[in-house]
């Protein structure tokens, strides 16, 4: 099962960070805005310029060219993608899975990106991430747009991937209750650097 490993990792405007997500594990990122959150994400899926390397499995980072890591390391942005009209053009099969997991039928492929709202695309992003089978996920509040009931099943499918396929997870959110029910260990960025959260 993969596990995700950062070394001496730095991205824009953060210190080195030395960090290990386990087979499985989750941890959770919060800290104010603009600190470098979204842009730490972005550097672990080798978008963004950064210094050190990660290794997902014992792969490194450096030794791959950036699609076939991005195939290993999945980013699920604040704000998701959309290149063809309809939904069906960004999903594989006639039925990828988690569509019922996240209240979607098979209807839902017809639609147009057009109609979709915010929070339609961030689960269908969710979907198209998942359908990859990324050994770790890189999370970018994926909650941020939903209400508490979709919400509940995207948490719910979260968890059920990461413990089914071992996969580590890497989640950014604000919501303090949110971190504390689906996290293992959970981190502060200040003042530059990656801290424990603990909670009262």
């Amino acid at each position: 099962m993969p596990s995700l490993h950062l070394y001496q990792f730095q991205s824009l405007g953060l210190d080195p960070i030395d960090l290990t997500v386990g087979p499985g594990e989750c941890i959770t990122l919060a800290g104010p805005s603009g600190c470098g959150k979204s842009l730490l994400l972005r550097a672990i899926a080798d978008l963004d310029p950064h210094e050190g390397d990660a290794a997902i499995d014992g792969l490194r980072q450096s030794r791959i060219r950036g699609h076939e890591w991005r195939s290993r390391v999945g980013l699920l942005p604040a704000e998701s993608h959309w290149w063809g009209d309809r939904v069906r053009d960004h999903l594989p099969g006639a039925e990828p899975p988690h569509l019922q997991d996240l209240g979607f039928g098979v209807d839902s492929l017809d639609w147009s990106i057009a109609r979709l709202s915010s929070g339609e695309k961030q689960r269908l992003a969710l979907i198209r991430l998942l359908a990859g089978q990324p050994g770790a996920l890189l999370l970018d509040e994926p909650t941020a747009n939903l209400d508490q009931k979709t919400g509940q099943w995207v948490e719910a499918l979260i968890d059920t991937y990461r413990r089914e396929k071992g996969a580590a997870v890497i989640w950014v959110s604000h919501d303090p209750e949110q971190r504390e029910r689906v996290s293992d260990r959970a981190f502060l960025i200040e003042d530059r650097m990656l801290r424990c959260e603990t909670w009262n």
